[in-house]
């Protein structure tokens, strides 16, 4: 149960970080201090992060996939 806390709230934390980046692309302030680029890198990391503990997760028996659909 740990995990999937883990992971939604890493998820949380790559959305709020796209929407940072949004906010700067979009704003008319040429002068930003802070680059866009520092949000969009930290939610690729955290995207790689999130597969890491996925994999992680499996390997560890922490976590258990679907079984077969059919």
């Amino acid at each position: 149960m740990l995990v999937k806390i883990i992971v939604v709230c890493m998820l949380a934390f790559m959305v709020f970080n796209l929407f940072r980046a949004m906010k700067i692309m979009l704003s008319s302030d040429p002068d930003q201090q802070q680059s866009m680029t520092k949000f969009i890198g930290r939610r690729v990391l955290t995207s790689a992060l999130i597969m890491l503990l996925l994999l992680l997760a499996l390997a560890m028996g922490w976590i258990t996939p679907n079984p077969r659909p059919y």
